[in-house]
């Protein structure tokens, strides 16, 4: 499954993470700059991306509706774009298994 970054999150997390998420993108990339959480929420569902996003609004939209799309929270990131590349990176064994359970919607990732 494919990563979609939130408009919170740098655009440069999709290159800097290709190797271990091809065919990522970011909401920007996709003309969701601005959009309604609904509306990047029904995106990511059609389009068969996994949110990823600082933003505690699309772990309420995930508990409420679950899957898919799944969504992963980066809880308290108001770090630089490097240290978020390195929480995902070290915990993306923990990311694709996630990914490619069913049942779960929400994967926290706190540094």
């Amino acid at each position: 499954m494919r990563l979609l970054f939130d408009e919170n999150l740098s655009r440069r997390l999709v290159q800097r993470l290709a190797g271990l998420f091809p065919g990522s993108s970011h909401v920007a990339t996709e003309g969701l700059i601005q959009s309604p959480d609904t509306a990047v929420w029904e995106y990511a569902k059609a389009h068969h991306f996994a949110i990823v996003t600082a933003d505690a609004d699309f772990y309420e939209l995930a508990t409420a509706f679950g899957p898919p799309p799944k969504v992963i929270w980066l809880r308290g990131c108001d770090y630089p774009t490097a240290a978020a590349e390195q929480l995902i990176r070290s915990q993306a064994i923990r990311v694709a298994e996630f990914l490619r359970e069913e049942v779960q919607a929400v994967l926290i990732l706190a540094p």
